[in-house]
């Protein structure tokens, strides 16, 4: 049994308020809020896989270089996010040095890992666990903003704490890749089209979601 599309009947969601709306070719507009209207995100899979790579590409001087740089009487002490996680589980303050490393360590590889994963698995025309996916994809997507955590933190810190040479500190070059990582992978959800994850299964002409490929 051929799997019937919204696409094949010329509807489409729109991306900003989420009405099922007409658009049978050309420029189309929601005709709720005005925004353009796509059956498929155009150049979905090269935008995803450029913010990606990227993402992965700063991911290494993000956890190598200093995110922090202490000037305390005198001295410069830089901090990276691991050294950070290592010094706060010395100071005994566990419950923090979780949410530093689950936010910045771990969440960033989650999400690089899971839209590889998806495009690697759209670029295939995979029909193997499709509700999964979607389900992944939007995991992915939610919690992509949790990891700004690091980011805010300096950001406040390099705010407030300006004493001249008594005490002052400054971001450093990995709290620079360490953001452009979490917009990266933020962007790179919102490009990827997750309708492109049921294409494949409607060109096949499989009736259900759990047929192997």
């Amino acid at each position: 049994m051929s799997l019937i599309r919204a696409a094949d009947q010329g509807l489409t969601g729109c991306h900003c308020c989420g009405l099922l709306a007409r658009c049978t070719g050309g420029e189309c507009r929601c005709p709720r809020c005005g925004s353009p209207l796509h059956l498929r995100l155009p150049n979905s899979l090269a935008r995803t896989w450029a913010c990606l790579l990227t993402a992965v590409i700063l991911y290494v001087p993000a956890n190598t270089l200093p995110v922090m740089i202490t000037h305390y009487l005198g001295k410069d002490l830089s901090a990276t996010i691991l050294s950070g996680v290592v010094l706060f589980i010395e100071h005994g303050d566990w419950p923090l040095a979780l949410i530093i490393f689950v936010a910045s360590v771990l969440v960033p590889l989650f999400k690089m890992l899971s839209l590889g994963y998806l495009l690697v698995s759209v670029h295939r025309h995979s029909t193997i666990h499709l509700r999964e996916r979607t389900v992944l994809y939007r995991a992915t997507e939610l919690i992509g903003r949790w990891s700004m955590v690091d980011v805010f933190v300096v950001a406040v810190l390099a705010a407030l704490v300006q004493m001249g040479n008594l005490a002052s500190i400054f971001p450093g070059a990995g709290a620079t890749a360490f953001a452009g990582v979490v917009v990266l992978t933020m962007s790179a959800a919102q490009t990827f089209d997750p309708r492109l994850i049921w294409d494949a299964q409607a060109q096949l002409g499989v009736g259900t979601v759990d047929d192997d490929d």
